[in-house]
C-alpha cells in the first residue's frame, strides 16, 4: 500500500453515539404511549427518519424535527403543547451529551499522527460534528474534518478530489459497511471495518463483503500493525 491519507468516521468509531439516540427515542416511545405501542412508535419514527432523510439530512437537528413530526401524524395532529417541548428537550439534551471516546482511539491517533496525514470523513449536522470533535480534545490530531452530506461513492470521490490523492491512497475507518466501507472500496480505496455493539438500522446491509482491499478488526488498535509495517 502507498497510502497517504487515513480517515476516521466519528460516530461509534471514534466516540459513542448510537446509544445516545436510542435512550431518546425510548424516551420517545414513553412519552408517546398512549398512542401506539413501543414497536409501533419506533417504526413511525424510523419512517419519519428516512422520508426527510433528503430534506434535512443527518443529525440531531434533523431527528429533532422528526420526532415533532411523527408524534403529530401518530396523534393526528392532536398533541399539546407540552408534548413538543418535552421532544425539543430530549432533542437539547441529545445535542449536549458528554464525549465518550472509544477504547483505543486517543493511543491510535497518537501513533498515527505524524506518519500519515489523518482526516474525518463523517456525516451529519456541522455544527454537532464540530462541537462534538472539539469537546472530545481529538481535534489538533486531524490535518481536516470532512463532514458529508452523505456516504456514496460520489462523496468520497469529491473528498479525494479535493485532498489530491488517489483511491489507492486512501484508508477509511469505521463502524458502518454501508456508508464506510463499501462505497471506498467501490472506488478503489481500502478500508477498515471496527464493528459497534450497536448499528443505526438505516446503515445495516444484509450481504458479508468480501474484497482485497478490506478487513475487519475488532478495535481501533488493530490498525496499528497494519499501518505500521
Amino acid at each position: 500500500m502507498n497510502l497517504k491519507v487515513i480517515a476516521f468516521d466519528a460516530d461509534d468509531t471514534l466516540f459513542v453515539n448510537e446509544p445516545y439516540f436510542q435512550e431518546t427515542e425510548e424516551k420517545f416511545c414513553a412519552l408517546m404511549s398512549d398512542y401506539l405501542s413501543k414497536q409501533g412508535l419506533s417504526q413511525e419514527l424510523f419512517k419519519t427518519e428516512i422520508a426527510n432523510l433528503d430534506l434535512y439530512g443527518y443529525g440531531i437537528k434533523g431527528y429533532i424535527l422528526s420526532m415533532i413530526e411523527a408524534a403529530m401524524k401518530i396523534s393526528n395532529n392532536t398533541i399539546s403543547i407540552e408534548i413538543i417541548e418535552k421532544i425539543i428537550q430530549y432533542g437539547k439534551e441529545l445535542l449536549e451529551k458528554p464525549i465518550e471516546l472509544l477504547d483505543g482511539v486517543e493511543e491510535t491517533l497518537k501513533e498515527l499522527h505524524g506518519k500519515y496525514k489523518l482526516i474525518v470523513a463523517t456525516k451529519g449536522d456541522l455544527k454537532d460534528q464540530q462541537s462534538k470533535l472539539h469537546r472530545s480534545g481529538l481535534g489538533h490530531y486531524f490535518h481536516h474534518i470532512e463532514v458529508m452530506a452523505d456516504k456514496q461513492e460520489l462523496n468520497y470521490t469529491k473528498l479525494l478530489t479535493r485532498l489530491e490523492i488517489e483511491p489507492s491512497e486512501f484508508f477509511m475507518i469505521g463502524n458502518s459497511l454501508k456508508s464506510d466501507i463499501l462505497p471506498v472500496l467501490a472506488i478503489g480505496g481500502y478500508a477498515v471495518h471496527i464493528p459497534f455493539h450497536t448499528t443505526w438500522e438505516h446503515e445495516k446491509i444484509s450481504h458479508n463483503v468480501e474484497h482485497q482491499n478490506f478487513k475487519t478488526l475488532e478495535k481501533i488498535a488493530d490498525v496499528l500493525p497494519i499501518l505500521l509495517k
